[in-house]
């Protein structure tokens, strides 16, 4: 799972914030963006001559052998389309996407995280494809609201969803009930919490290791922020409001996990799922994509659970990928065909795509019986309609990794998580101001 980790960190730290850099170096270009040639049926069907198309994405985990296997049989399902997908990790998606795009030679299809998009757009990178959506009759109550407005830029369709990856409760069955605790019924509210926690911390057991990075405290911050009733950012983005009285009390309750003892001080970059596995931690806040190794471990019993409401509703941090088109110079009716009708396939097999450990965006797929066939990912699908996308800002990514570096200080008892949270809004304003100069409104 080592690739995994590495590759989800890089997802974050540099999915938006190193591609807006790199698009940035790159420039944009003046061709004009693509639309469905004309008789494009917007991926309902393709009756064209035989085509190649390329397919790129970031997929360098588990996720990218399952999306082999789904091309695969995409391939022989379809002679006339054959797909060649070509994985990278994600700080190299970015610096080879605008380059291969501005020279001609981009992919005919990508897949990215919704915090992508905008900047992806700002740069002139990819297209709309709101014919795709149109052609195979997508609506917005087929999605949960955050995964269908995740993905459009000012009033534009960039992205077709593909899934959701949101964070959840782990926890550890066979500790907690060597220890009195009852391990089919996971903490559910901050009381319940707190209480498995005194029990555990009495016998010695320091039951809820928080991270002081991005992967995974960072997320946790933002769960506990909108479940305390604040926001990220201000209603126009323009501003960070995660400084406000809401993320104050959210990353206070963090900070006072570590000072009272239930979590050590200091832990280090993935110990907080290491230590769950090893049967020294119980509750792990984590994300979907440890679910297919977590849910199989021989010595220990590993449960999956929405996350406990610590404040007064629900909030979940997550994410989607979705499919995009990329710029082209010149127009190949026949590949532009091609590739709309290979993300309708795909998305059509999204149980397939689950998986991988990842929700089906669609809400019907994640109501289906081949995906609750899936084990640990059901909780993951209750927890969709409290989740909570990154904004559709081009380089929102460089405003919060500020956000992350404030928790991180508070954390590891650097700041008092006020001055931590005001320190990196600060910072971020500037970043959102210069952004909006940079890109555009």
């Amino acid at each position: 799972m080592s690739s995994d980790l590495s590759r989800r960190r890089f997802l974050a730290l540099t999915g938006s914030a190193g591609a807006a850099a790199a698009l940035a170096a790159c420039g944009g270009t003046s061709t004009p963006p693509n639309t469905a040639p004309v008789g494009g049926n917007g991926g309902a069907s393709y009756s064209g001559p035989a085509v190649t198309i390329q397919f790129w994405n970031g997929w360098t985990g588990s996720d990218g052998a399952t999306a082999q296997k789904m091309v695969d049989q995409f391939n022989k399902d379809n002679p006339n389309v054959q797909v060649k997908m070509s994985v990278f990790q994600w700080t190299d998606f970015f610096q080879k996407l605008p380059a291969a795009v501005q020279s001609g030679n981009g992919p005919d299809v990508g897949a990215m995280h919704i915090d992508d998009l905008p900047t992806q757009v700002a740069q002139g990178v990819i297209v709309p494809l709101d014919d795709v959506a149109s052609a195979l009759s997508l609506k917005d109550s087929d999605y949960a609201p955050a995964v269908w407005n995740g993905g459009t830029y000012q009033g534009k369709r960039y992205g077709i969803p593909i899934d959701v990856h949101n964070l959840g409760l782990f926890y550890n069955k066979t500790v907690m009930e060597a220890n009195g605790l009852d391990p089919e019924k996971p903490p559910t509210t901050k009381d319940e919490y707190m209480t498995a926690l005194d029990t555990l911390k009495s016998k010695g057991i320091q039951g809820t290791w928080v991270s002081p990075f991005q992967f995974t405290g960072g997320f946790m911050f933002e769960s506990l922020l909108w479940q305390f009733g604040g926001d990220v950012f201000s209603s126009d983005n323009a501003s960070a409001t995660w400084n406000a009285d809401p993320g104050v009390q959210a990353l206070t309750w963090m900070v006072d996990l570590v000072k009272n003892g239930y979590s050590p001080k200091n832990v280090g970059q993935d110990a907080d799922y290491i230590s769950l596995k090893n049967g020294k931690n119980v509750f792990n806040w984590q994300g979907i994509w440890q679910v297919n190794e977590a849910t199989t471990l021989k010595n220990f019993e590993i449960g999956t659970a929405p996350l406990p409401v610590i404040g007064s509703t629900g909030g979940v941090w997550g994410n989607s990928h979705q499919f995009v088109l990329p710029k082209k110079t010149t127009t190949d009716a026949d590949k532009s065909n091609a590739s709309r009708f290979f993300i309708n396939w795909f998305t059509q097999h999204s149980a397939d795509w689950a998986k991988s450990a990842k929700v089906p965006a669609k809400t019907s797929q994640a109501q289906s019986a081949d995906f609750k066939a899936i084990a640990g990912l059901s909780s993951f699908a209750a927890d969709v309609q409290f989740t909570h996308f990154p904004p559709s800002v081009a380089g929102i990514g460089d405003a919060l990794t500020e956000l992350y570096t404030g928790v991180q200080n508070a954390v590891l008892l650097k700041a008092e998580p006020a001055a931590a949270l005001g320190a990196a809004a600060d910072k971020a304003n500037k970043i959102l101001a210069s952004n909006k100069k940079k890109y555009g409104a």
